[in-house]
């Protein structure tokens, strides 16, 4: 009873704090969130592809087959046999690390272009009630912007909320890559706002890709807008525990796995992570091994899992920011009875090279124009370290 008694109490506090610093727009947050259910099974259509026999071959199972294995079934392809896994099964070659990228990119579009069509189905249908049809019509409209011409989606699953993700610049050849990965609300229908961009993965993504140009025009840099996960809605419950980001853990370890086939960056791809995206980061470090370091980027975090950077493996590089106006920093950094995240990265006992952030504001403008974490974030990127600037203040930078 006490420890249910303190569970609710904590989720009081994080959803408390938050909605003080954050206005009302915070409480209706929380009130209205709900627990998600995480996506841990292999796309719609892998189990067709599992028993197709037509091949002459076995196919890589979705679920088990190590990206490495994965390369190696694609190079032994016919184009024309190639061509028929994409058209047939665009869901699982869509979402199989270690495909070859092009072909990635085929087969969202077609699976992409599914999905409208079948929300533009539901969004007529009149069966159904008016906010159903209204949602269609959302659903069908984020959908068809992903199929803009030049737009490559890495990753596609219409399930749930939806998850996408795209990627900015060549990431075939590639010498540094950067993946963003983003915290609560990140979706379908929030990837790519047009309003406040730097809300979404899509804005994000941009940013850090036009900053690393801005700095290294003559290096190929590609930057992934990662949300291959199911996020938290809102500062319910979700949003204090790390269910979600250990369920979200191994599905950014085989990305990763997926680019060391399909990539020759020159180091590691650097890790982004923000908000609770920190916690995932936080959950997939210690399986993140090289024979150079990772580079990871908590900014704007609740805490990641752990109480200190050693925690997280002697091949991760952890950096961390926050700036004084963003409202996480009013959030418990503790871990009772599985509610909370741990330690702040951003203090000296955390051990994290902290960075500065001067001239962003709030929980979303780490990357806006003309801001040191924008300026920052590429360096680390790029892998350009003395061209961080450090923060002055641990804690509040």
């Amino acid at each position: 009873m006490h420890r249910r008694r303190v569970k609710r109490i904590l989720i009081g506090v994080f959803a408390g704090c938050a909605a003080l610093v954050d206005a009302g727009a915070a409480v209706a947050q929380a009130t209205a969130s709900s627990e998600q259910l995480a996506i841990t099974t292999p796309p719609t259509g892998s189990a067709a592809w599992v028993a197709d026999g037509t091949f002459g071959r076995v196919l890589p199972d979705p679920a088990t087959a190590d990206p490495a294995a994965v390369a190696a079934f694609f190079a032994s392809l016919t184009k024309s046999d190639l061509d028929r896994l994409v058209l047939e099964y665009p869901l699982v070659v869509g979402n199989l690390d270690g495909a070859p990228l092009a072909a990635r990119y085929r087969a969202n579009r077609e699976a992409v272009a599914a999905e409208r069509d079948r929300a533009r189905q539901r969004s007529e249908d009149r069966t159904l009630d008016p906010a159903a049809r209204a949602l269609a019509v959302s659903r069908a409209n984020d959908s068809e912007a992903l199929l803009a011409p030049g737009r490559q989606i890495l990753a596609f699953d219409p399930r749930g909320r939806g998850l996408v993700t795209e990627v900015y610049g060549d990431l075939a050849s590639a010498q540094r890559i950067a993946v963003l990965v983003p915290g609560s609300d990140a979706d379908l229908g929030h990837f790519d706002q047009a309003v406040e961009p730097l809300r979404s993965p899509a804005g994000m993504g941009r940013a850090l890709y036009a900053e690393e140009r801005a700095q290294a025009p003559g290096t190929r840099t590609a930057v992934v807008a990662w949300t291959g996960y199911v996020t938290p809605q809102g500062l319910g419950p979700d949003a204090a525990t790390s269910r979600l980001a250990e369920a979200a853990a191994p599905r950014l370890e085989r990305l990763l796995a997926g680019l060391r086939q399909t990539s020759r960056p020159e180091a590691p791809p650097a890790l982004l992570c923000h908000s609770y995206g920190s916690v995932v980061c936080g959950a997939a470090a210690p399986s993140v091994h090289g024979t150079q370091p990772t580079d990871l980027v908590a900014f704007g975090s609740p805490g990641m899992g752990v109480e200190s950077a050693a925690e997280l493996g002697t091949g991760v590089q952890v950096w961390a920011a926050r700036n004084p106006g963003d409202w996480i920093g009013n959030v418990p950094y503790l871990e009772v009875g599985g509610l909370g995240h741990g330690a702040d990265p951003t203090t000296q006992a955390f051990g994290a090279t902290a960075v500065s952030s001067a001239g962003a504001s709030g929980h979303n403008g780490y990357l806006a124009e003309g801001t040191a974490s924008r300026h920052n974030f590429a360096a680390i990127a790029l892998g350009h370290y003395s061209d961080v600037s450090r923060s002055v203040t641990f804690g509040s930078n």
